[in-house]
């Protein structure tokens, strides 16, 4: 719960910071939307080693995997958006650590020991789960249509954007809270 409201929390001071640049410059830097995520989603990939770790010992290799491919995912992107590198090189390289994510949580070592859970933890992994799939889906898309083919200009990439983190974000601290509140003694009762 901790990390989950962290999460928002950073989140929602960061997006007042964005929204008063935005009201004031009428740009958003790219930089800003990195700084958000790389303090927010690699605290949301840590949550997953979490849920497995509250129910059962899991070997810290699953909470450095998922770290490392959270930062390739976060820097690739970036160095591409922000024109440091060339922007398919940075696209692919972002992807590269999106789909070592999905195969981490699905089919890695996080995935097997999530597997073998039962009840509200193994549902909030593999809900969870299917967040950063389907949810996060929308980032690439957006790279994609806002730098790589055009078409979408800076504010319908920053809706785009700004609304796939509330639902990311506050999804997934929901999915958390609701496991949280259901595997605390008081409400087994």
């Amino acid at each position: 719960m901790t990390l989950s409201g962290l999460v928002t929390g950073i989140a929602f001071f960061h997006y007042m910071y964005m929204r008063e640049v935005w009201i004031t410059t009428g740009t958003s830097p790219t930089v800003f939307r990195y700084i958000d995520w790389l303090l927010t989603v690699p605290l949301l990939m840590i949550e997953f080693y979490f849920i497995l770790s509250a129910v059962k010992k899991v070997s810290s290799g699953i909470f450095w995997r998922l770290l490392i491919g959270t930062l390739v995912m976060l820097i690739g992107g970036y160095l591409g958006e922000a024109g440091y590198m060339n922007i398919t090189a940075g696209f692919v390289i972002g992807m590269a650590g999106w789909i070592y994510i999905l195969y981490e949580v699905f089919s890695g070592e996080a995935g097997k020991e999530a597997a073998k859970l039962r009840g509200p933890a193994a549902d909030c992994f593999n809900f969870c789960k299917w967040i950063v799939t389907l949810g996060w889906s929308v980032y690439p898309l957006g790279y994609l249509f806002g730098y790589m083919i055009g078409g979408t200009d800076e504010a319908a990439l920053n809706q785009i954007y700004n609304l796939a983190d509330f639902i990311n974000k506050i999804l997934f601290g929901l999915v958390i809270y609701s496991t949280a509140k259901s595997l605390t003694p008081a409400s087994q009762k």
